[in-house]
């Protein structure tokens, strides 16, 4: 039976529960702008400002409360300008440690030499790969950045390996990372900066990139016979954590650098902040896209924790996060 005019009327103008809440508003630029201002209004925004809103305020609590602030980060973080962000937040001590993939590392010290150039997402990657250039994203690479690094690198590892045959030390990731800090010598580096300021560089993923390349054409001939001691580092962290009053982690990116600080600090029944940015979905069960709420059921992130995803590019929403929290 067709419904009266009068149903119809009530169905689309249905009557309202009272509800409270913040009202959604954006920045008001007939009043100019004040930058500080216009990045107060994004926590009012709705959508994915107002999680970075949020990560502003919560990055803000760390700071205030003294919380020390791990810092994750995936290698593309620094192959794009967020590099010279971070390398900031090093240099003036604004985090107490790094955990990083091995392009990071390799990345940052490239880029004291040489620049990494715009390209296009839609190159043609045969035909690049017969010039002898990388594509990252929409950066190019030329290959000549990795063979400096190669002449850098091979005669760091010939020390390494004298140390280990004489003084029978094995060095871990972040002892070798804080090497090359100190022998770049530049303070445009991340890992300069790391090892002026006592910051360690932790990397689970050592191997997993032109570090890797290069241990392995020095080890050819050698038998294997230089050694990097990974459980090292694994058991530093994992003190830092417990030894901190508290700890936040804002962690760019997933992978092997998200779960790595998440699982040091379940060992203290989880940190007391957490800021993720990245683009990955939780829907595939993995621990890159996973949220926060899964991290407390680890016991990863304390259960009463202040919590955000922020779900974007971080080469957008990093400066701003760092702006809007970080420089006084």
């Amino acid at each position: 039976m067709r419904k009266s005019k009068k149903q119809a009327f009530e169905s689309i103008f249905k009557k309202s529960a009272r509800m409270g809440g913040e009202k959604v508003f954006g920045y008001e630029f007939n009043q100019g702008l004040d930058f500080q201002k216009f990045l107060d209004s994004f926590r009012h925004s709705g959508f994915q400002a107002t999680a970075l809103g949020r990560a502003m305020e919560l990055a803000k609590k760390m700071r205030k409360e003294k919380v020390e602030i791990f810092l994750g980060l995936t290698s593309n973080q620094v192959s794009c300008g967020n590099r010279e962000i971070i390398r900031y937040l090093v240099e003036h001590r604004l985090v107490k440690a790094l955990v990083v993939t091995t392009g990071a590392v390799e990345e940052d010290l490239i880029k004291t030499k040489f620049s990494f150039l715009h390209g296009d997402f839609r190159a043609d990657g045969a035909k690049l790969r017969k010039q002898g250039i990388n594509r990252i994203g929409n950066l190019f690479v030329p290959n000549d950045r990795y063979i400096w690094f190669e002449k850098f690198f091979q005669p760091v590892l010939a020390e390494l390996l004298e140390k280990q045959r004489h003084e029978k030390n094995v060095f871990s990731p972040s002892e070798i990372i804080a090497e090359l800090g100190k022998r770049i010598n530049d303070e445009s580096s991340i890992c300069f900066w790391a090892q002026k300021n006592s910051i360690p560089v932790f990397c689970p993923a050592f191997m997993d990139g032109a570090v890797g390349d290069n241990v392995f054409f020095f080890n050819y001939d050698k038998k294997q016979e230089l050694k990097v001691d990974m459980a090292f580092d694994h058991h530093r962290l994992i003190e830092m954590t417990l030894d901190a009053n508290e700890t936040g982690l804002v962690i760019l990116g997933g992978g092997v650098v998200k779960h790595t600080l998440c699982n040091a600090n379940m060992f203290r029944e989880g940190a007391k902040y957490a800021i993720y940015m990245n683009t990955a979905i939780e829907q595939d069960g993995s621990d890159s896209g996973a949220e926060p709420e899964e991290a407390k059921s680890w016991g990863k992130i304390g259960a009463k924790a202040g919590t955000v995803k922020v779900f974007g590019d971080t080469t957008i929403n990093f400066p701003l996060l760092v702006a809007g929290a970080f420089v006084d």
